[in-house]
């Protein structure tokens, strides 16, 4: 640990830029540590404060302005690849939009301080048309108050900070021990939650040829696109004739389906998460005849460019029965 002090207070700008470009393209490194422990260091000059402050800055705006441009130029797609190797895809996607359709280009400042969403914001904001200077402004704006708050964090604490630091460096190998089982518990306890979301025995699910044909045969059947009015600003794909209610307006609208009809649900999620929760809700509301679109908007798309002929005879079947558990 003394090794770690050492080498950050030789090297701590090119540590934290390093760090902090690193955390903002999406790689498990833990940037704040370095910024803390920095932050305490500046108190007895071993490391500039300004030196490290220009750096961390510099690794966000890098790191954010890679994500920006990817969404720029590829949408939403960069979103969801970003949300499916999430522990938590699904609230990944809801939580991003939900900050960027309520505050905007402040919503890049709220990121940075809010887990699984600080790497989503920036292509986000690149994928509904963000002005480079504005994106440039905000992002600015939120690495200097990111930075700040924690190198300050570190001057002000920086006396614990230096037991802290002693105590690891007395344990030794121990602690790293200690703190890799910690990370892994804490990862398979997330993986393990997801897996139990994902158990849904009581929704039934309906292939997109079946919705396809009953859609065509004028079945009365009312489709809900469940995606948030960011979500279908990124993607404008959309079942012909399906009502867009997002999953947090849906407990408003209950009324509406009041008349018995059958209601398919669907979003555009990792493992259809969103359609699953908004079939709950309906379900619990008492309107029995729900069921969720399997796949979502990707397989309705797939169809339509492949032909429903090519998929071979579809069913509905129960969610765990096509999910694993």
């Amino acid at each position: 640990m003394n090794d770690f002090v050492a080498l950050l207070a030789s090297q701590g700008s090119a540590l934290v830029f390093v760090a902090t470009l690193a955390t903002r393209l999406g790689a498990p490194v833990p940037a704040v540590p370095f910024l803390i422990v920095a932050g305490g260091l500046t108190v007895g000059g071993q490391v500039s404060f300004l030196a490290v402050t220009v750096a961390a800055v510099l690794g966000n705006i890098l790191g954010d302005g890679v994500w920006f441009l990817a969404g720029r130029r590829w949408g939403y797609r960069v979103m969801r690849l970003l949300c499916r190797i999430s522990l938590s895809a699904d609230s990944c996607v809801r939580r991003s939009e939900s900050i960027l359709g309520r505050w905007g280009g402040l919503s890049l400042i709220a990121a940075k301080f809010v887990p699984g969403v600080s790497v989503v914001a920036p292509p986000m904001a690149g994928a509904l048309g963000m002005s480079n200077v504005r994106f440039l402004s905000y992002e600015t704006v939120a690495a200097l108050i990111w930075t700040l708050g924690f190198l300050v964090l570190g001057r002000v604490f920086h006396a614990a900070i230096e037991d802290v630091l002693a105590v690891l460096s007395d344990i030794g190998l121990a602690a790293l021990v200690i703190f890799a089982l910690l990370l892994v518990a804490f990862i398979l306890w997330r993986y393990r939650q997801r897996r139990m979301a994902l158990r849904a025995d009581d929704i039934e699910l309906v292939e997109v040829r079946v919705l396809r044909e009953a859609l065509a045969a004028g079945a009365g059947l009312t489709v809900i696109d469940v995606r948030s009015d960011e979500a279908r600003a990124l993607d404008e794909r959309a079942i012909p004739g399906a009502i867009g209610i997002a999953l947090a307006h849906l407990p408003k609208r209950l009324g509406s389906f009041s008349d018995g009809r059958e209601l398919i649900v669907f979003c555009d999620c990792p493992n259809d998460e969103s359609a699953v929760a908004a079939a709950r809700v309906l379900m619990a509301a008492g309107l029995p005849r729900v069921r969720v679109l399997a796949g979502g908007l990707d397989a309705w798309a797939a169809a339509e460019a492949a032909g429903s002929d090519a998929e071979g005879p579809l069913a509905i079947t129960p969610m765990a029965a096509v999910r694993p558990t």
